[in-house]
């Protein structure tokens, strides 16, 4: 059964702790840049905008369906972005990997790698997932690629899925891994942090 608790999971370059209010001004910092939300029904552009996202994020939290996580450089010791396990199913023990937004100059860095680590470390080996999904707008090909390096296995695209604000219909690409891919995977990502720490 899916176990859902707030939860700190800690590694090397990243801590993720549980989303709070008390994150806010540390992700404004980052947060108020239009191309982070260029492919995301999530927009935020103003500090009311974040506060928006927070409430709803510890809101969903509350009701059981989400654990949003603040995502903290561990050697600044201050928050760079956000990432959440969210469409929780427990009955058939299954979470989705997603919301996830870094700064910009926190990207293409060991960060979301070991982020990803943690998070699918947490499903499999103690929420007791069978399942992980990940999804990306099909036209936001930087996140695709980022996604299938995790060793994620592309199933399919469900198609007009969502409407964004300005009115565009987003086409999602769906990806999963399994619990039996999970130690190729979590090799596959290990391997990955150690060429991050290298000079």
């Amino acid at each position: 059964m899916v176990r859902l608790a707030p939860v700190t999971l800690e590694g090397r370059h990243v801590r993720l702790e549980p989303l709070s209010r008390a994150h806010r001004d540390e992700l404004a910092a980052v947060a108020l840049d239009p191309e982070l939300w260029r492919f995301t029904p999530t927009q935020i552009h103003s500090i009311d905008d974040l506060d928006a996202y927070i409430e709803t994020a510890l809101s969903l939290q509350e009701a059981g369906t989400v654990l949003p996580f603040a995502t903290v450089d561990r050697a600044r010791g201050c928050a760079i972005g956000s990432t959440r396990f969210g469409n929780i199913d427990a009955q058939n023990r299954r979470a989705e990997i997603g919301w996830t937004w870094l700064g910009r100059d926190y990207q293409r860095r060991a960060f979301n790698t070991e982020a990803k680590l943690l998070m699918l470390g947490h499903a499999f080996e103690r929420m007791d997932c069978v399942r992980v999904e990940l999804r990306a707008d099909v036209l936001n090909l930087k996140s695709r690629a980022a996604i299938a390096r995790l060793g994620a296995v592309e199933e399919g695209v469900l198609r007009h899925h969502m409407i964004l604000p300005d009115g565009r219909l987003i086409d999602w690409a769906y990806y999963s891994v399994l619990r039996e891919e999970w130690p190729a995977v979590r090799a596959g990502l290990e391997e990955k942090l150690a060429s991050h720490a290298r000079p």
